[in-house]
């Protein structure tokens, strides 16, 4: 009898999908989170609007991915290394400091209008912070609950990203608007970062007593010797990052708001926030519910129907059907981070999770800012030889992003039948 009571107890607790935030803990991190990330969203929009306002070309949008993917590709292996053997919280708090720093360079150089070269210097700096932040603040929210309260976790924490990546946008380009200036964004976002801190500070994380390790290349190669024993976890990271690489349609939303649905910045700002919006409608849904039953068929439906619907986004030239299509691009892709890093955070052991959410941030991270750029690069490839330069071009790579992230789906399907096998998701 009280076997089954606790058995009640425990499966309460899994279905109130309030019970996680109870944590004081937990509650700190998603909030400061949560600030730190709206400043970034608008930061975003912001950087995007003032490049093209100031050279009217496809080709920057695309090096602003090119140019924050470089640190990852050159310090993701350290930031895992130091993730693993330093304090992630206080890791944590200096990142955000150098961000905030890195924004403060932004607004000066928007005021002064310094060359377009500066912009890149300052991206990538704060490209750098955040690529020793995110395997340190991945790796920080398993200390921060108990591994049945996890999936929950990364749920809210999800949502809580999704929000202010929803917000984000949309206050940003009524800034714009209202401003007609870059440099007042780029202050505000300096303080998220700060703020971020601030809360961050008290909070009483459970990180275990590292034992540190010497920066060889066999520490560094740690996590990629993990990520590749578990072909789950290969296959998922596999799956996003291709998905993400082909449809990344966002970065050339500025072309599709001024050359195409005409919308000018404030509809940018509301295209911007239309695939955070869709995520965190689905992020409500997954928290209001019992974990997925069928988790990897979900996930694999799932990016399909992204790229379905980035192929559908491609052609519209009516407004708000592109931002319906860009929402269900969000809850579907809400799906797929949701079920990727509550597997890797749950199948890797403490010691090896800042390594092992390295190598994750590398392989999503890099999709992410190479996306950008490969989308920028195909626009500006085929854009001159079909009709308008600008507006064609971005048609072709968004249609031919969607066709490829369909046929990834079909590959891993087959290469991993693992993830097609996969059901409960659960801590």
């Amino acid at each position: 009898m009280a076997l089954n009571n606790q058995e009640q107890i425990s499966d309460n607790a899994e279905r109130d999908p309030y019970a996680v935030l109870r944590n004081r803990d937990l509650r700190l991190y998603l909030t400061g989170r949560f600030i730190a990330s709206l400043g970034q969203q608008m930061l975003t929009v912001t950087v995007d609007w003032e490049l093209y306002d100031r050279t009217r070309q496809a080709l920057p949008l695309g090096l602003v991915g090119l140019t924050q993917m470089l640190p990852m590709i050159l310090f993701t292996l350290p930031a895992g290394h130091v993730a693993d053997n330093y304090n992630r919280k206080r890791i944590v708090i200096l990142m955000n400091v150098a961000m905030a720093a890195a924004s403060f360079g932004l607004a000066a150089i928007s005021a002064m209008g310094a060359p377009v070269i500066w912009v890149y210097v300052c991206l990538f700096a704060a490209g750098t912070a955040r690529t020793f932040l995110w395997p340190s603040s991945a790796a920080f929210l398993p200390s921060l609950v108990s591994r049945q309260e996890f999936p929950k976790a990364v749920t809210w924490s999800s949502g809580s990203f999704q929000l202010s990546a929803a917000a984000g946008p949309a206050v940003g380009g009524l800034l714009i608007a209202i401003f007609h200036h870059a440099a007042p964004v780029y202050v505000l976002n300096a303080l998220a970062c700060l703020a971020c801190v601030i809360l961050i500070s008290p909070v009483r994380a459970h990180q275990p007593a590292a034992v540190k390790e010497k920066m060889t290349l066999k520490s560094l190669g740690a996590g990629f010797g993990f990520v590749f024993a578990k072909p789950l976890i290969l296959g998922t990271i596999t799956l996003d990052l291709f998905a993400v690489l082909l449809g990344g349609a966002v970065s050339l939303l500025p072309i599709y708001s001024k050359e195409i649905l005409h919308a000018g910045p404030a509809g940018l700002g509301w295209l911007r926030a239309a695939m955070p919006i869709g995520s965190l409608f689905c992020a409500m849904i997954l928290a209001h519910r019992p974990p997925l039953q069928k988790a990897g068929r979900t996930l694999l439906w799932a990016v399909a129907w992204f790229g379905v619907a980035t192929i559908a986004f491609g052609y519209s030239k009516w407004f708000w059907l592109s931002f319906l299509l860009l929402f269900i691009c969000g809850a579907t892709d809400n799906i797929s981070i949701v079920v990727r890093h509550t597997l890797v955070q749950l199948l890797t052991p403490d010691e090896k999770r800042g390594r092992v959410s390295a190598v994750n941030s590398l392989f999503i991270g890099t999709s992410n800012e190479l996306g950008g750029f490969e989308s920028g690069f195909v626009a500006h490839l085929f854009g001159p030889a079909i009709g308008n330069a600008v507006a064609t071009g971005a048609i072709i790579s968004v249609v031919s992003g969607g066709l490829g992230t369909i046929l990834v789906v079909a590959a891993v399907a087959i290469i991993w039948p693992q993830i097609r096998t996969y059901g409960r998701l659960e801590g």
